[in-house]
């Protein structure tokens, strides 16, 4: 500094001894204190100051200039100045004019720090210090002479002040004067002012999250805060101490030598608020703490008291052990209750009621309707609009209203009131039958029984025939059929009973041409013919044989048999007709084959792959032997279905997403899907346990997630694809070919704070 800048040694010592003081505390305290700079007049920030003048503005004048406009230097001839008006003559000692920054409510200054020059002449003076709470000024450097090159200066203050003040001063009694010409001023640039800030802000919170009861998905949150001193800057709302929303409020701010700093002494607002959209879907389910805190410029931080929020974003599983009363047979009654057992919820949400659903023929569909109720366990009364069959489906909603279609349990609801139709197929003939047959047709529950009775025209008494109830061509179709028993010289009448599954009966003593049934004369003597034996069995791959056989999805199998006379000799060179009726729901219609026997009597016929289906095999009888037919055989085929899963690894509370397809060879997948069950082998027991249940597009494709949420160590988890039986689906169950999951223990990382 030039020798001109004089005066006031003794002022200037002092000054510099208390600042260094002053910093020596500021850093002893810097552990407990709150602090934030404010950048003024550089870097291309302007300035927060006032500028006043205690002779009224006759004797001085302001100048600034702090914000060059970019790319120029930001200290660029950036300034903030007071002058002497020249040409006014003189000024009392004591007068000044000055700059002045003043500390935030509540908050103090701490520290300065910046760049002063001056020209300075007779008397005049420019003199730095702080202002206390009365007003009270105390310098702590000063210069009387000329230096126009901008030096640094610093100065701490323990304890804080109220204000910084750059004065331009005459330095003289108030009896004396300084004189104005030539020009005196005093200039400040590129100040760094800490202030100190102990003031902790509040918070609060309040919105839908905090309603109360359950809550599920995207949730508001508004939020705010207040502030005395620096003003709000942000809001941190967290749940369980993991942030979900953070809120930066507007501040006059700038960063500067990689940190920021406030352009404004309060550089923020001083009451705040905001809406925040917090997802809770990643959370667990369950009780969860919901925070929310404020913080104000200088790091102070002000919390709202912690609230306890409830969170379920999973549906619940499917109901368990559905269970019509009655049976799921067939009924004549139009009254259904259905009652199940519900799946332990955990830490979540209550069962809050069951949704259903009832589909039929015709497009008839209910629609999802919802019964309330916690933990309801029932549907009691349901009832369908006319006889015939129908599903119902069941799944769950919980109190927080989450539900999964998906997971419903589809029971069968089977009403039939009709009776059967029936009448004789025995035509009137010139000769006694050998046969009495009657037709059966009940297209819903289906034939279940019947009788055919006799009695002569002369005799009221009904005597009963052995009857058969044989399966007709299609499905609900059947028939009656008795010995005709030896009758003497007379008219004889017949009656036919049937009964249907649902227990509905009918009578008839009619043909279908609506003519009595009756016989007038014995029939003429009958050829003998020798008796004959057949036998049939099914083979599949391996040593797998017998009435009834179960192969995988697109295997062949074969008929083999064999056919002799009552004394166990073959029967060689006959043709034996083998009919193979597809199971209900096939495209394929009944097929008919015909297949020789040997000379030992034997035949083998290839059966193809298809649905399941009934394979009859009979031979017709001849001139020298008799008739002969095998009960049919049971040929199931299992559904196809493949299973892919992703990812292979996972950790609890993770979603693993499960896809695959059910084959539809030969059969249509069912209106609303394929229903598949998603299975897990348990090893204690080594049976496949259900994990989901769901169903198929029409395509036979299938997707479902399944979150893994009480597996506490690593666990390697075997899961398949079962496509399950259904009515009208040609096919057995099925299961795809079982892949294996790895769960590790422990949630998922939360998102950072």
């Amino acid at each position: 500094m030039s020798g001109s800048r004089v005066g006031i040694g003794r002022l200037l010592a002092i000054g510099i001894a208390l600042g260094v003081a002053l910093l020596l505390l500021l850093a002893a305290g810097e552990a407990r204190a709150a602090k934030y700079s404010v950048a003024q007049c550089g870097w291309y920030v302007g300035a927060d100051a006032s500028w006043g003048d205690t002779t009224g503005g006759a004797k001085f004048r302001p100048d600034s200039f702090c914000v060059p406009g970019p790319p120029a230097d930001p200290f660029d001839g950036s300034h903030l100045k007071s002058f002497t008006r020249g040409g006014q003559g003189t000024v009392s000692g004591t007068r000044f004019a000055h700059w002045r920054w003043t500390a935030p409510p509540g908050t103090t200054i701490s520290q300065v720090r910046g760049t002063w020059w001056h020209a300075l002449h007779d008397g005049l003076e420019q003199r730095l210090g702080s202002v206390d709470a009365g007003g009270g000024f105390t310098p702590f450097v000063g210069a009387a002479g000329t230096d126009v090159a901008p030096r640094e200066f610093v100065a701490g203050f323990p304890p804080g002040v109220a204000a910084f003040e750059d004065r331009l001063l005459c330095a003289r009694g108030e009896d004396k004067w300084c004189s104005l010409d030539p020009e005196s001023w005093s200039a400040l640039r590129a100040l760094t002012i800490t202030v100190e800030d102990n003031a902790v802000p509040s918070a609060w919170m309040g919105g839908s999250l905090t309603d109360g009861g359950w809550r599920r998905g995207t949730e508001t949150l508004a939020v705010g805060g207040s502030d005395t001193g620096a003003g709000i800057r942000w809001g941190d709302t967290t749940l369980d101490g993991a942030r979900v929303a953070l809120t930066e409020y507007p501040c006059e701010k700038a960063q500067i030598g990689g940190e920021w700093r406030a352009t404004r002494m309060q550089p923020c607002q001083t009451g705040v608020s905001a809406t925040q959209t917090i997802a809770t879907a990643s959370f667990s389910d369950g009780p969860h703490t919901l925070g929310h805190c404020s913080w104000d410029f200088g790091a102070n931080i002000g919390c709202a008291a912690p609230r306890t929020i409830l969170i379920d974003n999973d549906p619940p599983a499917h109901p368990r052990s559905p269970l019509l009363a009655g049976g799921e047979g067939w009924r004549r009654s139009n009254d259904f209750d259905l009652a199940w057992a519900n799946p332990d919820q955990g830490p979540a949400s209550p069962v809050g009621g069951a949704s259903w659903r009832v589909t039929g023929s015709a497009g008839y569909d209910t629609g999802a309707r919802f019964a309330p109720g916690r933990d309801r366990t029932t549907l009691a009364d349901l009832a369908v609009p006319a006889a015939g069959a129908y599903s119902l489906m069941v799944w769950l909603r919980d109190e927080a209203g989450n539900e999964a279609p998906a997971s419903a349990v589809t029971v069968p609801l089977r009403f039939d009131d009709l009776a059967p139709r029936l009448a004789f197929t025995t035509a009137a003939e010139a000769a006694v039958p050998e046969r009495i047959v009657a037709a059966v047709e009940d297209p819903l529950s289906g034939p279940a029984s019947g009788q055919i009775l006799y009695r002569r025209s002369d005799s009221p008494k009904w005597l009963e025939l052995p009857t058969k109830l044989l399966g007709g061509a299609t499905a609900g179709s059947a028939s009656l059929s008795a010995p005709t028993p030896e009758l003497g010289p007379g008219t004889y009448l017949f009656r036919a009973e049937a009964t249907d599954a649902a227990g509905n009966s009918a009578v008839t003593t009619l043909r279908a041409d609506g003519t009595q049934m009756a016989v007038q004369k014995l029939a003429p003597a009958r050829i003998a013919r020798a008796k004959v034996r057949l036998f049939a069995q099914l083979a599949g791959h391996g040593r797998r044989r017998g009435d009834s056989l179960t192969v995988s999805f697109g295997a062949a199998a074969r008929l083999s048999g064999r056919l002799t006379g009552a004394d166990g000799a073959p029967v060689a060179g006959r043709e034996l007709q083998v009919v193979s009726r597809p199971s209900r729901g096939a495209l394929a219609p009944p097929a008919t084959a015909t297949v020789p026997t040997d000379e030992r009597g034997d035949f083998e016929l290839a059966l193809g792959p298809g649905p399941s289906r009934q394979v009859t095999v009979s031979f017709d009888g001849d001139a020298g032997l008799e008739a002969a037919s095998r009960r049919p055989l049971d040929l199931r085929v299992r559904s196809g279905v493949s299973l892919q899963a992703s990812p292979l690894a996972l950790r609890t509370g993770q979603s693993l997403r499960l896809s695959g397809r059910v084959a539809d060879e030969q059969a249509p997948i069912p209106r609303r899907g394929k229903l598949v069950a998603i299975q897990y082998l348990e090893a204690a027991t080594g049976r496949w346990r259900p994990v989901l249940v769901t169903r198929s597009d029409h395509d036979g494709r299938f997707r479902a997630r399944y979150r893994f949420r009480y597996v506490s160590a690593t666990a390697a988890i075997e899961l398949r694809a079962t496509a399950l039986a259904e009515e009208g689906w040609p096919y057995a169950p099925g299961s795809s070919a079982p892949l294996t999951v790895r769960v590790t223990a422990g949630p998922p990382a939360s998102a950072s704070r």
